[in-house]
């Protein structure tokens, strides 16, 4: 089958995810194969990946230790069921998870994918609770602009208008705090909204404890919502208000996790040890769809008794625990230790950090956010006032097409374009996107000018 054909195919068949149809219709994509950070359509052009297949991929494409694990597994068995029972690679891989995650988390419960790591616990987040018999404490705290997944109650727990708004009757009630927003304050200064927002935080805990069960937050920087970074020490500072008001706290390390930031957790910045951290992306190094929620023993245990006392927690997945997905995770992380790829990101991201320098000098860039190789680049249409460009002329839209037009491709987070490379990624590929990126956005720009 040629390639206009089954363009044609996708076209009459496909609904994309978070894809208004009209835009594929209008430039379709359709990608063949890959090779390292690099993308092939299937018409032969190559992409620089720059977004690591929607934020998943650590080693590259077509990487031959991950092809051969899930190989070498695939002999053995595809999958079998983990309710009642387990397989090896699931509990191997639930040890290699408990060693390098902070040591309060000594429990694995597995799912498939972001939404449903976060989704299980807030579950478990309300059932501690129902089960100790505090079954006032039902609800939960969550931060503006913050994203958690599509499921119905992690959609509960986010807060990004455009996502969420025309399901808002079927949500359940939260209580939604602003963003400590650096670059949005009217101070600009990292230490006052540090202090502010912690005040605030205490200030709802001191009064309202006795009805909250947990809070949510994404670790040091809010992915979808636009790439925001936390003032230092205020993930740290919620951590310690929640001890003292006796909350949950749940870190969603989806996007964060297995090395994106430099460290191998992004908890790890500022020593943090919540009571939930939520795990999927990388931790399959981009192949197979694997995610895990981590919680402590004291949690754990409030759940361990009689099947009669129904304090079993009733909720799994068909694919918890897959064997292929186990094995690729096991494998991912074994290529961490032997490459020594942690330090390798954090030695790249200071480099890259002096790439995005002559980007933020841009007239248009209203400012660059990088925690790791997680990075975001905001367009303004001034960047005294740091007023946005009008909505309708979807600038950040129009800036990646142009991006795919030069050989990359990415997504924009509104006009925040999101630039997450591979982990693999040398410093050569690095310069190379981060100069694609910024002709893009001038031309971009320059053509917006010429329109209007």
């Amino acid at each position: 089958m040629n390639p206009d054909e089954l363009i044609q195919i996708s076209k009459e068949h496909l609904w994309l995810p978070f894809t208004q149809m009209k835009d594929y219709d209008a430039d379709p994509l359709m990608i063949e194969s890959g090779e390292g950070i690099k993308l092939k359509d299937i018409y032969g052009k190559e992409y620089y990946d720059a977004y690591s297949s929607l934020w998943l991929n650590v080693h590259g494409h077509n990487n031959g230790k991950m092809n051969q694990s899930i190989k070498e597994q695939l002999d053995k068995i595809a999958h079998t069921t983990l309710l009642g029972a387990t397989n090896v690679p699931s509990t191997l891989l639930a040890k290699k998870l408990v060693e390098i995650t902070p040591e309060n988390l000594t429990r694995v419960f597995y799912s498939d994918n972001g939404s449903t790591s976060i989704e299980i616990a807030i579950k478990m987040s309300y059932q501690y609770w129902q089960n100790l018999g505090l079954t006032e404490k039902t609800k939960f705290v969550t931060l503006a602009n913050g994203y958690h997944g599509d499921t119905v109650g992690t959609m509960s727990v986010g807060a990004i208008d455009i996502y969420h708004r025309i399901y808002s009757s079927l949500l359940f009630e939260t209580i939604t705090l602003p963003f400590p927003n650096v670059y949005r304050h009217p101070s600009g200064d990292e230490k006052i909204v540090l202090k502010e927002a912690l005040l605030e935080l205490e200030q709802l805990f001191e009064t309202n404890h006795r009805e909250i069960a947990g809070m949510t937050v994404e670790s040091l920087i809010q992915g979808a919502g636009g790439m925001n970074m936390m003032p230092q020490g205020y993930l740290k500072g919620v951590q310690e208000l929640c001890e003292k008001y006796d909350i949950l706290f749940i870190v969603d390390e989806v996007a964060t996790g297995f090395g994106r930031t430099g460290k191998m957790f992004a908890v790890e910045h500022e020593d943090v040890k919540p009571d939930f951290i939520t795990l999927a992306k990388g931790i399959t190094g981009g192949y197979l769809p694997i995610a895990a929620t981590l919680t402590t023993e004291k949690i754990y245990e409030a759940f361990y008794d009689d099947y009669q006392t129904e304090k079993t927690f009733f909720h799994g997945h068909s694919f918890t625990g897959n064997q292929l997905g186990c094995a690729a995770a096991l494998t991912n992380l074994q290529i961490f230790e032997e490459e020594n790829i942690v330090d390798k990101v954090h030695e790249n991201s200071v480099f890259l950090q002096d790439l995005l320098e002559e980007i933020k000098e841009l007239e248009f860039v209203g400012d660059v956010r990088q925690l790791g190789l997680m990075c975001g680049i905001e367009l303004v249409e001034n960047k005294q006032t740091k007023e946005p460009f009008p909505s309708h002329l979807r600038v950040g839209y129009i800036a990646t097409l142009k991006m795919r037009e030069f050989g990359l491709l990415t997504r924009p987070l509104g006009d925040v374009i999101a630039f997450m490379p591979i982990l693999a990624s040398t410093k050569e590929d690095l310069k190379e996107m981060v100069s694609i990126i910024k002709k893009a956005m001038i031309a971009t720009v320059e053509e917006l000018k010429t329109v209007s």
